[in-house]
């Protein structure tokens, strides 16, 4: 067993009911208690909220820690939109925990043009998200209300989405409301990026 596949299995065993004492975690594990004291050294360096100390046992406080995790595109979108729908509930706390997650989640991945923002919530716009969507990661010129635009990224505000397009016709950056959008057709042709009309390149 690799020592980040220990670290792993020994978060998930210090998240059960405790206190766990190291010589117990070192039998399940098939190490040496100090092996044990060693990791806990390294999980609490890492940030994770190791209370306990040798010959009292140990546990896991406060904040919950996820190991490593690999998201497909689709995995991503529909974080997004739970998010997006738990943002609307009633209980305040749900709303505000949401929020901060999208927070997290905006500060931890790249800008690949889907980034997910919820807050209140209105959902007027959803009939447009799944094209919008595969248009963003298809790099999928779109026709919209008569203009050409290249989609660049889709934002959730709270009470609205907003959607950030390179206007070809115009030839600048616009940010349209989506549930505003009335007639939308994905076009043949597709899109490189280009410096300076990329999403990084917005100065809004």
């Amino acid at each position: 067993m690799s020592r980040a596949d220990r670290l792993s299995d020994l978060m998930r065993a210090l998240r059960r009911p405790g206190p766990h004492r190291a010589e117990a975690l070192a039998g399940a594990l098939g190490v040496s208690p100090r092996t044990i004291y060693r990791d806990m050294d390294a999980l609490r360096e890492a940030g994770v909220p190791v209370s306990g100390t040798r010959g009292t046992g140990y546990r896991i406080t406060a904040t919950r820690s996820l190991p490593p995790l690999h998201l497909t595109d689709d995995e991503m979108e529909a974080l997004q939109v739970g998010l997006a729908a738990v943002a609307q509930a009633a209980d305040p706390d749900l709303a505000a925990a949401a929020a901060r997650l999208s927070e997290k989640l905006d500060e931890a991945l790249p800008e690949d043009g889907l980034a997910p923002r919820p807050a209140d919530a209105a959902t007027r716009a959803l009939r447009h998200l799944p094209t919008l969507r595969g248009a963003i990661r298809a790099r999928q010129k779109l026709r919209l209300d008569g203009r050409v635009v290249r989609p660049l990224r889709l934002e959730f505000w709270g009470r609205l989405w907003t959607l950030l397009v390179w206007d070809e016709t115009a030839g600048a950056f616009a940010e349209l409301q989506v549930d505003r959008i009335g007639a939308l057709e994905g076009l043949p042709s597709l899109f490189v990026d280009e410096a300076g009309r990329r999403a990084r390149d917005y100065p809004g």
